[in-house]
């Protein structure tokens, strides 16, 4: 086994002094993809906010640690600095700012908290038309506010843009499958596959077995009340379709 990226030991989060992650074991091995499967309410969206860092999430017990060292005192920009990515389940609109300076501002903002140069001009123009190409984003696209006007599809092909660009070392994709029709959900997930390295690791955060068709993952996880229940295979995610989480719910 590598290396862990991601380890998740023992961690609880509460919100509003409400308990939902409670007592959590997880391990993500660099260059791997593991995917998070579970009902509702079971805690997946709070584990990606509390990792990212997301106010409101308190971690009240337990450590996360990237690549070996504990995040939980930075911030989110020192945790994105670390090489921490959060695609989000509902990305949000910023009315204002145009997607390919927010682009290059998050670029730059990486480069000046990590000590590096930043990317010149030119080289930056020439990579982010290129990265949009491949997810059929267009020019235009580029030139809008960020997310503002776009289609769900449109949303998440963009957040795919910003993995490619940001390169982070741990890549968490919270239900990044929801409301794609299955073209969309194909260039994503074509996305995605370009950046596996092993120097990446991804959690992919899902319902459905469908998008693990696309992203096929080294292991799958189910979380139920706030704690990981099972693992196993990509195989796991079919029995979950087939069968749904009553047993796990149960147990």
């Amino acid at each position: 086994m590598s290396n862990p990226m991601l380890e998740v030991c023992d961690l609880a989060v509460e919100i509003g002094g409400k308990r939902i992650i409670n007592g959590m074991n997880l391990v993500v091995p660099a260059g791997e993809v593991h995917a998070i499967m579970g009902p509702n309410g079971a805690g997946k969206s709070t584990l990606s906010y509390a990792m990212a860092g997301r106010p409101g999430y308190d971690i009240v017990g337990g450590d996360i640690l990237l690549d070996g060292q504990s995040i939980l005192g930075l911030d989110v920009s020192e945790r994105a600095a670390a090489g921490m990515f959060l695609a989000l389940q509902y990305p949000v609109e910023i009315p204002g700012v145009a997607n390919m300076s927010f682009l290059k501002t998050a670029l730059e903002s990486l480069a000046k908290a990590r000590g590096q140069e930043k990317q010149a001009t030119v080289e930056f123009m020439r990579q982010v038309k290129a990265e949009a190409r491949a997810l059929q984003i267009s020019e235009d696209m580029l030139r809008r506010p960020l997310n503002v006007g776009f289609s769900g599809g449109e949303k998440k092909r963009n957040e795919a843009l910003q993995l490619a660009m940001l390169a982070p070392k741990m890549a968490v994709l919270d239900e990044t499958d929801s409301g794609l029709d299955i073209d969309a959900l194909k260039i994503v997930a074509e996305g995605v596959n370009r950046m596996r390295d092993p120097a990446r690791s991804f959690l992919v955060i899902t319902h459905y077995q469908r998008l693990l068709d696309y992203i096929v993952p080294d292991q799958v996880h189910v979380l139920a009340a706030g704690k990981i229940v099972a693992s196993g295979g990509a195989d796991l995610a079919r029995e979950l379709e087939e069968s749904g989480y009553a047993a796990y719910e149960a147990a």
